[in-house]
């Protein structure tokens, strides 16, 4: 019998090869069936003197190997389980491993034979025989269930000790799987405990097996923050793996260790993701790393792989620790190595390892322009993904267009086949659009481009968040909403006249078209209203062909819920221009009765409807479809009075009689069988008494409510003209004047409300110089592709002032440090390589410190239509225009409102206005008068920030930001009081008691007092993301009234530094630090409230937690 050279049976054998040779699963699944009766038939009971086909030990060792090839096909074959259980028990090692091997790999874990194997596991691991004992340990670790591990944990415990390296290795694994299933037997402590003794084992393969427990568990720790004192058990081991990870890189171990002359690389790999999973945010853990990280980098560059696992690994645990600038200029050179391999696995790394440190370190990127652009070129798919991921890391307000531009290349790109890489980046694609968009125009084209490539990729939300910001405006101007609005109507105008058919659209954007149209197609200076009609009746009759072909071909199933609510969108949008235009053209009157047949029962109702309303009371459709009043709120009556005449006219007619509540109830609720004695009491029925209603709010906090509000449906004033059938109120949402006063205007820029605020340098966009006696009506409106007044790649070159290190980055020992041969003289670049480098300074900006922004072909995407610009009054009707009264022009608004967490302001300054500033600046050394304008938040470099400060880091932090003081008005003369210095009347002064707290002092830790920390604003916002640690309360204070007195406050009786003031917003920052390395950071906001008082609520940031939480008691008790 020939099989092929293994010791098999011919029953085997067969069917191995008829399994091997099936063409579909159904062959496959009878095969398996009729093996599934021959092994049945073995378990048979034989006649007394025939012998068993299973007593031969090596036919039930096949008979188990067959039936486990029949659990790995898929059928269930528990029937020969009880086979496996008693060659576990065989005295032979051969066969009692495979009886294991298959209870580990078939039988479930509820499973009753499970706890058969118990004692046997028992004696396998008091055997005195090594192989035993291993087979005992490893079925332990996959058989043992919780219910079973107080059985077998002390034996396991006890094998801790064991004379045999083998042995113990394989019991601290299992020892960790039992307190994975049990931790009550076998506790943190005891594990920790093993773990400590396993590490410093003599023998390498034992202290390597437990650097993947010791993995685990901290991972484990790191995700449960809720107990930090295991985190910090293994912090204590530290330096016992840094000396480790030193051993090993000095070939301390054994030969057999080596790999190419790489010295156990795995146990590397281990060492140094257990310091960087330890080391995260942590300065003191990390200090200790230091040395050792470095060493192992700069030694691991062996040329092949193993080298570049380790390297690569470093560079990421570096990224991960407390930030050392040695380091981070280390792990640079190695990552440009990476990238400059011609292996694109090599690449890969590199390109990996990037992505991980520009998010932190953005300037790293800086040299990686060309190469960047190569991966993304690469016809490596997984090469191009990553750098894909990489991009979408890097982005920023500068480099947003760029990078958009090329996820969206991506996404039309037919050569690319995998469907979910397309969903990634338009998921990507709409959150870099929504935070860090250049302005509106930009973000209402991108994500209409998107919608029209990507189709039913884009979220619903993305959509709905388009539309909000059409109809609640950007908050700047009147002008600016209605501009937008235009923008829009023209982009989608274009849109439909260019494609006619339904096909090519997807429904998402056919749905946010029609709503956009439906709402402001009068806004539009190029086509008329009737005209959006007649486009739109053409899209809604080729929808409707389309999707009857669709049903068709379906069978006649009908239409699904996106499909009608596309079509409603689309009627919806027809409806409401037919109200705004005053007329019913013949092929809107068609389309509409076209819809009355519809199957949608809906849909018909609404056309009938407003057919009726049509013919009989036309003079209600300005009042049933309102222009531009998406955003305002329904008035809803709860009484229904509308009906009182009818009601009344019913009852004087007999037709109807007044309602009365029933005598008898049969209401189980209000019967009294569950109450006293049967009688049912009122105490048992509803409270219908409504609440109290609402206090009013105080003055700040409605114009911080209104800050967000937009301009609603008040695109009736400033010469805008209403369609004709707006009449009377009907479209009138213009606001009152005393409401124009409260809102406040905004930066320009995408309204990102939604967005992580986060300080820092280019966080707030320093306004243009405006004269502030020119009145706000005669200010033309900045233009929208205009560019921030600040780089947004000034933040590298102050990152590395950031850390706590004073020391400098001096130059690495390592090959990576080696200083560059001298360049030759650079040839001639082609037109190829000029564009490229062109593309690469737009993809980088805003990331290389000191590079100036290269501007694309063309500022507003391709995708926005061209046309002329719209006059400042729209053309009106005659009669609409007589009608609509003469709008007052708007009064001058406040001050915009600047909030320190603020990032939405990127593309254009905040419009200038006059507003009140405090009396006095403690930023300054000279007080301000009252009429001035309020001081703007400036970014400023490294080196203007040391020129203002002459160097000493103690002078006016703000510098040029506040305007030029203005002499002083005189005092006016006070009552001088020859008594008051001393003291005569003091004690009949009615003043309140003080109380038995804390003492006013400045704040101290462990005996350590705060000191002021002379930093600017774009530095707090740094030092603001790294510190970990926060606290957070809110006082009540009667002891202060204004900004300035808890900036006072601060100061004296904290330590605290004031870095910034706004009095516009009422918010503050201080920064401190408590000795050398603890920095304190302070922002609060103060509102006032009813009685006089003021309602403080702060934020503390710190980089210690106990710090945090002991500056927030002494902010409490200090404000009060």
């Amino acid at each position: 019998m020939a099989t092929g050279g293994m010791s098999l049976s011919k029953e085997f054998f067969e069917f191995l090869k008829a399994i091997g040779e099936s063409k579909s699963k159904q062959e496959e699944d009878r095969i398996c069936l009729r093996e599934m009766q021959r092994l049945k038939s073995k378990l048979e009971p034989v006649p007394p003197n025939a012998t068993h086909p299973l007593s031969n030990k090596k036919k039930a060792k096949e008979f188990l190997v067959r039936i486990l090839y029949v659990e790995m096909l898929g059928h269930d074959a528990s029937f020969g389980y009880i086979k496996a259980v008693e060659l576990a028990a065989s005295a032979s090692l051969y066969h009692k491993r495979t009886g294991y091997m298959v209870c580990c790999a078939c039988l479930p874990p509820t499973h009753e034979f499970r706890f058969m194997l118990v004692n046997q596991m028992q004696r396998d691991l008091q055997s005195p025989n090594v192989l035993e004992c291993s087979g005992g340990v490893l079925a332990c670790t996959s058989i043992i269930t919780a219910d079973m591990v107080p059985a077998v944990a002390t034996e396991v415990k006890k094998l801790l000790q064991h004379d045999s390296a083998t042995i113990r290795k394989k019991s601290i694994v299992c020892y960790h799987r039992f307190h994975q299933l049990d931790d009550m037997t076998v506790t943190v402590e005891n594990l920790q405990e093993a773990l400590r003794k396993s590490l410093c084992d003599k023998e390498p393969s034992v202290m390597g097996a437990s650097l993947s427990v010791i993995e685990s568990m901290v991972r484990r720790s790191l995700q449960q923050a809720a107990k930090p004192a295991d985190l910090n058990a293994f912090k204590e081991l530290v330096p016992s793996l840094v000396s480790i990870l030193k051993q090993i890189g000095e070939h301390r171990l054994p030969g057999e260790y080596e790999y190419h002359r790489v010295p156990a690389p795995w146990m590397q790999l281990k060492l140094i993701r257990i310091l960087g999973l330890l080391g995260q945010s942590d300065n003191r853990t990390s200090q200790g790393m230091y040395e050792v990280l470095h060493t192992t980098l700069k030694n691991a560059d062996a040329g092949i792989n193993a080298g570049y696992a380790i390297v690569y690994e470093c560079c990421f645990t570096i990224c991960k620790l407390y930030p050392n600038p040695i380091l981070l200029d280390a792990a640079a050179s190695a990552i440009s190595r990476f990238m400059e391999s011609r292996s694109n696995n090599v690449k890969y790394l590199g390109v990996t390892a990037l992505a991980q440190m520009v998010e932190q370190h953005p300037k790293y990127a800086a040299q990686h322009q060309l190469a960047v652009l190569d991966c993304l070129e690469d016809s490596d798919e997984t090469l191009q993904r990553k750098t894909l991921d990489l991009l979408y890391r890097m982005t920023n307000p500068v480099n947003v267009e760029f990078i958009a531009a090329k996820f969206i290349e991506f996404i039309t790109d037919t050569s690319t086949t995998d469907l979910f890489l397309k969903q990634v980046l338009t998921t990507r694609v709409c959150t870099i659009a929504e935070k860090y968009a250049p302005n509106n125009a930009w973000y209402i084209s991108t994500i209409t481009h998107l919608c029209q490539v990507a189709g039913d990729w884009v979220d619903a939300t993305v959509a709905q968040n388009l539309m909000s910001l059409l109809a609640e405006g950007t908050g700047e101007s009147e002008e600016s909403d209605i501009e937008l609005r235009q923008t829009a109507i023209a982009i989608y105008i274009d849109l439909l006249q260019q494609t006619h058919s339904a096909a090519l659209l997807p429904s998402i954007l056919i749905e946010t078209m029609a709503w956009c149209l439906g709402e402001y197609a009068y806004l539009s200076d190029t086509t008329t209203v009737t005209g959006v009609l007649e486009e739109l009746c053409i899209l809604a009759k080729n929808y409707k062909t389309l999707q009857s072909n669709a049903t068709a071909g379906n069978g006649g199933g009908g239409m699904g819920a996106s499909q009608k609510r596309t079509r409603h969108a689309i009627v919806s949008a027809i409806l409401k221009l037919v109200a705004q235009a005053g007329t019913c053209p013949p092929i809107v009157a068609s389309t509409i009765d076209e819809h009355t047949n519809s199957t949608d029962a809906e849909l018909a109702m609404q056309c009938l409807e407003f057919q009726a309303m049509l013919t009989q009371t036309p003079h209600l459709l300005p009042h049933v479809f309102p222009v531009d009043a998406s955003a305002e709120d329904l008035d809803v009556d709860p009484t229904l009075s509308f009906l009182d005449a009818y009601v009344q006219e019913a009852i004087h007619s007999g037709r109807a009689q007044p309602y009365q509540k029933p005598e008898d109830d049969d209401d189980d609720d209000s019967d009294g069988y569950y109450g006293s004695g049967g009688v049912s009491s009122s105490a048992t029925a509803f409270n219908l008494t409504p609440y109290e209603k609402p206090t009013k709010p105080s003055a700040a906090s409605m114009s911080m409510m209104l800050s967000g509000a937009g301009s609603g449906g008040s695109s009736g004033q400033q010469g805008i003209s209403l369609p004709p059938g707006a009449a009377g109120s009907g479209g009138s949402t213009m606001p009152t004047p005393q409401q124009q006063q409260q809102q406040q205007q905004q930066p320009g820029g995408l309204n990102t409300r939604n967005v992580a605020n986060v300080w820092g340098k280019g966080g707030v966009t320093t306004p243009a110089p405006v004269a502030a006696q020119a009145p706000p009506a005669a200010q033309a409106p900045p233009p929208t592709s205009q560019k921030p007044a600040t780089a947004w790649g000034q933040t590298a070159s102050s990152s590395a002032s950031a850390g706590h290190h004073s020391h400098a980055s001096s130059q690495s020992q390592s090959q990576y440090g080696a200083a560059p041969s001298p360049a030759a003289a650079p040839a001639e670049k082609s037109a190829a390589q000029l564009e490229k480098e062109r593309m690469a300074a737009a993809l980088f900006g805003g990331i290389i410190p000191g590079q100036d922004v290269v501007p694309s072909a063309s500022r507003t995407p391709s995708f926005v239509p061209k046309r002329t610009p719209a006059p400042a009054t729209a053309p009106r009707p005659a009669a609409a225009a007589a009608a609509a009264p003469v709008a007052p022009p708007p009064p001058p608004a406040p001050a915009p409102e600047i909030d320190l967490l603020d990032m939405g302001a990127w593309d254009s300054p905040a419009p200038a206005a006059a507003a009140p500033a405090p009396d006095f600046d403690m930023m300054t050394s000279s007080s301000q008068p009252a009429a001035a304008a309020a001081a703007v938040v400036e970014t400023v470099s490294s080196d203007e920030d040391n020129n203002n400060n002459g160097g000493g880091g103690g002078g006016d932090f703000l510098g040029d930001m506040a305007p030029a003081p203005a002499a002083p008005a005189p005092a006016p003369p006070a009552n001088h009081d020859p008594f008051a210095g001393a003291g005569l009347f003091d004690s009949m002064e009615d003043q309140p008691l003080v109380g038995f707290g804390a003492t006013l002092t400045k704040f101290e830790y462990n005996g350590t007092a705060m000191t002021p920390l002379q930093i600017s604003t774009a530095q707090f916002g740094q030092h603001w993301g790294s510190c970990g640690a926060s606290g957070s309360g809110a006082v009540q204070s009667t002891t202060i009234s204004n900004l300035d007195g808890f900036m006072q406050k601060v100061q004296s009786s904290v330590g605290a530094h004031p870095v910034e003031a706004i009095a516009v917003t009422s918010e503050g920052i201080c920064a401190g630090s408590v000795g050398a390395s603890q920095v304190c950071l302070i922002h609060a906001k103060l509102s006032p409230i009813a009685g006089g008082a003021m309602q403080i609520n702060f934020t503390v940031k710190a980089t210690d937690a106990a710090i945090a939480n002991a500056l927030a008691l002494h902010l409490q008790t200090m404000l009060r």
